[in-house]
């Protein structure tokens, strides 16, 4: 029987279940953890990226998930120039406070990962694409560090 009545509402918080899941594979099994990590690094991202990317992201992300992304939106500070893995990590580490102490940097690869798990591949290389070298270069040594090997290929 349906949670709560509604079938998009049911879709949107399994999925985000899933997603989440996902982070506490990395970050331990602490669901409100994992949580506040996919806030803080959606939120470093978001204000990071050029507007009309920023939207674009969001739309495709569940319904659940797109609401933490645009909590506290200030469209009008958009992009934030932050040019360095260390300014990003340390976004990412001012939206974690508060919650239970986990490296920024696994939390950050954990959500990147799910982004890219998740969302369509063309986003995800746009979304990459716009930032700096060194925050894009992270997220992809993140994602071949994750990649299983010796599997066959497509």
């Amino acid at each position: 029987m349906a949670a709560t009545g509604l079938e998009v509402f049911d879709r949107t918080v399994q999925t985000t279940n899933i997603w989440l899941d996902e982070i506490m594979k990395t970050i331990g099994p602490d669901r409100h953890a994992a949580w506040h990590a996919l806030g803080a690094v959606l939120h470093a991202l978001r204000d990071r990226l050029p507007l009309e990317l920023a939207v674009h992201l969001g739309a495709q992300l569940p319904l659940l998930v797109r609401g933490l992304y645009y909590d506290q939106w200030h469209v009008a500070r958009q992009p934030e120039k932050l040019r360095s893995l260390d300014e990003f990590l340390q976004r990412v580490a001012e939206g974690l406070r508060g919650t239970r102490p986990m490296d920024v940097r696994d939390a950050t690869l954990a959500v990147l990962r799910t982004l890219a798990h998740h969302v369509d591949p063309g986003q995800v290389h746009k979304v990459a694409e716009a930032l700096p070298g060194e925050i894009r270069e992270f997220w992809r040594k993140g994602e071949r560090a994750a990649a299983p090997r010796g599997g066959a290929g497509a």
